[in-house]
């Protein structure tokens, strides 16, 4: 089967898809509307604080569906003779998992758990899911975790990372299965789960830890039967880290063909943060490892690889050259080097928060008004080791910020509407509210701007950059999603407010203001 004829097949089965969901949910409004707004009673309302699963009352309607995004594609049947060419954009967005490792099989176990890995030989790691899996907290040696954050303060890092004794997690091995050998060896890990360039690999080290064990071993206080990811994470408190922590959670569950949204477990001891809005608003609940109060086996347990092994983290090492484009422009031209994969993550982060999808900036006639948004950086207590002050990378941002105001509220033609991203403070949902209604997204190089991966497709993006902080985050973001970018790159921290001004007139003009 070639390129275009796989692609083909694939829009066609996402097109069945999308024919049967509305043609399934008839009523007044449009289907998409009402699976935004008035979710099912299944749906879980996100909250600040993580939420505890229900056990005793745990079904498969528990778990939220997943929406329907316009810039989704089917990812490709890992069953199927659909192949992904190696160091193509679909590889390196998550598609390219097609290495199926069986580490214990049904048939082996004859009765027991299972357990398997599928590799990308572009990402260099391995995205593994196993069935009757049994956690036992009291063998994680980490802090609690979940605790809000002024009661942790001076908490050490170390503290927090996980360090797994062996058995910490446990495979049914079934039949007459005696013992509790290791899962994996050494080798394994070194080709499927190398450590790469990090200090410590936690995911590595909790495959390590796996031990098969039988029947008389494997006592549980607790089931969870619908699909959970264990996750463990590393720079928690930092936006741009975490989105590549959301983005491999995300694409985990599509590799692995979950049919809802899944659980989600931290298997790390970090405090609260108020990105926590976005795991819950992204899944259907989540849940601290040393949270439960003795062992917990899974029927379905998916481990999501390091947010450092993503396309978000690797791309600022590596040339990974593709191009943001529409699901339609890839259906009907497939290219390897074109992605639509960050416009499909970034629609599943504004349907989580319940913010509609169908709205577009339109090309057809200017508007009359457009949202120029400054993003921000301000003080914050971001963790327990932080002292709550922020390296500044634009030293005359009050002064940028008040020029451009003054420009706005005397702009000719159009009317501008120059907003204050004060993200610090503000709730999750509104900041990607914010970023959803920009025309034009301004701000100074920092984790701020990774808020781009949400943006509508029509929106521009001008970064001011630091000289000591000239590094391609944002510039590849906006390239991976087809956005408009600009830069003004600064001799050293201070921006000439009439440089910035004479640059975004010209971007307003562009668009028709």
């Amino acid at each position: 089967m070639n390129k275009r004829n796989v692609f083909t097949f694939l829009f066609a089965l996402n097109s069945l898809y999308l024919f049967l969901h509305f043609t399934s949910h008839r009523s007044p409004k449009p289907s998409h509307h009402r699976l935004l707004h008035n979710p099912t009673p299944h749906s879980r309302t996100p909250l600040r604080r993580p939420l505890l699963i229900d056990t005793h009352q745990a079904h498969a309607n528990f778990l939220k569906p997943w929406p329907i995004l316009p810039s989704y594609l089917p990812w490709s049947p890992l069953t199927s003779n659909a192949t992904v060419p190696s160091r193509s954009c679909e590889a390196y967005f998550g598609n390219g998992f097609t290495r199926r490792l069986d580490l214990l099989s049904p048939a082996v176990s004859a009765g027991g758990g299972w357990f398997r890995c599928w590799y990308s030989e572009t990402l260099r790691s391995s995205i593994c899911e196993g069935g009757k899996v049994r956690m036992v907290p009291e063998r994680i040696e980490m802090a609690k975790g979940g605790e809000m954050l002024r009661e942790v303060i001076g908490r050490t890092e170390e503290d927090e990372l996980p360090v797994f004794r062996n058995g910490a997690f446990e495979v049914l091995g079934g039949g007459g299965f005696r013992g509790g050998k290791e899962l994996v060896r050494r080798e394994f890990l070194d080709q499927y789960v190398a450590e790469g360039e990090i200090l410590r690999h936690t995911m590595r080290e909790l495959i390590g830890s796996i031990r098969v064990v039988g029947e008389k071993d494997f006592a549980c206080n607790e089931w969870i039967e619908e699909p959970t990811l264990l996750v463990t994470r590393f720079e928690y408190a930092n936006l741009f880290h975490t989105v590549t922590d959301w983005y491999s959670a995300y694409v985990s569950s599509r590799v692995t063909s979950l049919p809802n949204r899944p659980h989600l477990v931290f298997v790390d001891g970090h405090c609260m943060t108020p990105l926590e809005e976005t795991w819950n608003a992204l899944f259907s609940s989540i849940r601290y490892a040393k949270n439960f109060s003795g062992a917990v086996c899974f029927r379905h347990a998916v481990l999501s690889p390091l947010g450092y092994e993503t396309a978000l983290f690797k791309g600022l090492t590596e040339d990974i050259s593709c191009k943001g484009t529409s699901a339609h422009d890839l259906w009907q031209n497939p290219n390897n080097l074109k992605t639509v994969r960050l416009s499909e993550f970034g629609e599943m982060v504004r349907v989580a928060f319940g913010l509609p999808l169908r709205r577009h900036h339109p090309v057809e006639k200017p508007l009359s008004v457009h949202n120029v948004l400054f993003v921000r950086r301000e003080d914050y207590l971001a963790h327990p080791r932080h002292i709550g002050k922020v390296e500044s990378r634009l030293s005359n941002e009050p002064e940028v910020f008040e020029s451009l105001k003054s420009w706005a509220s005397n702009h000719k033609g159009c009317k501008i509407n120059l907003v204050n991203g004060l993200f610090a403070h503000m709730p999750m949902k509104e900041q990607v509210r914010a970023i959803q209604d920009a025309s034009v997204i301004i701000g100074a190089h920092g984790a701020g701007l990774t808020h781009i991966v949400s943006a509508l497709p029509n929106t521009v993006i001008l970064e001011i950059i630091s000289s000591h902080f000239r590094r391609p985050h944002f510039a590849l973001i906006a390239q991976w999603k087809g956005l408009e970018y600009h830069a003004i790159n600064l001799a050293g921290s201070y921006a000439n407010p009439d440089s910035v001004i004479n640059e975004l007139s010209s971007i307003v003009k562009s668009l028709g203001c």
